[in-house]
């Protein structure tokens, strides 16, 4: 019979011991005006006298070095930062944009501009020029195109690996210039021109009602 591979438990983030918990006998706390040390339980009346509780912020040192203060009020104070700062973290994508040698010009320009909003929103964006048959006699043409377009979009990027050639294709990768201004995602729209949000706004009083 196979054996059931072994699948370690999620590591969880440790908490600090507070009040009984704290093995100590003696402990370092944080008070007004500095550090005094104390007896555990003189600590922890002192703790209790004002309502607070006795918390382990450095257990590693000798003796450990403790707060008084509200647990709880700080746990939610913790974990409201790190919400906060969850909200304010960019996660850098890589965008793929394709074109041909023999590109039209308003085609080039959908390919600048979709390349240009990649990258104020802080991704970066990865440029591929794929030739086919007899345009690999031409890998010159694809060079300028790619040239070109690092050049239109210099003020909105740096070019972090240069246009060189991969097999039938030409690659490149832009990133965003540091300091560009970042703008939020471009809401995908429905056919008829309006975002999902609008299509799910509630129906104005009276809407779809018959007229009997």
């Amino acid at each position: 019979m196979a054996k059931r591979k072994f699948t370690p438990p999620p590591v969880r983030a440790k908490e600090p011991r507070i009040n009984y918990r704290i093995t100590a006998q003696k402990v370092r706390v944080v008070v007004e005006g500095g550090v005094e040390v104390m007896d555990r339980n003189a600590a922890l009346k002192i703790a209790e006298a004002q309502g607070l509780d006795l918390v382990e912020v450095s257990p590693d040192q000798d003796p450990p070095v403790c707060k008084i203060i509200d647990y709880g009020k700080y746990k939610y104070e913790q974990t409201k930062k790190k919400k906060e700062a969850s909200k304010h973290q960019h996660i850098i994508q890589i965008k793929e944009v394709k074109m041909r040698p023999k590109i039209a010009d308003h085609d080039y320009e959908l390919k600048r501009r979709n390349a240009r909003n990649f990258l104020e929103e802080g991704n970066k964006v990865k440029v591929t020029l794929r030739f086919r048959g007899r345009e690999m006699a031409h890998p010159d043409l694809g060079m300028k195109l790619m040239q070109k377009l690092s050049v239109d979009l210099n003020d909105v990027a740096i070019t972090e690996a240069p246009a060189r050639m991969d097999g039938r294709q030409i690659v490149m990768v832009l990133g965003p210039r540091p300091g560009v201004r970042k703008k939020p995602p471009e809401k995908k729209k429905d056919l008829d021109g309006s975002s999902p949000e609008e299509n799910l706004a509630p129906a104005p009083a009276g809407a779809g009602e018959s007229g009997e």
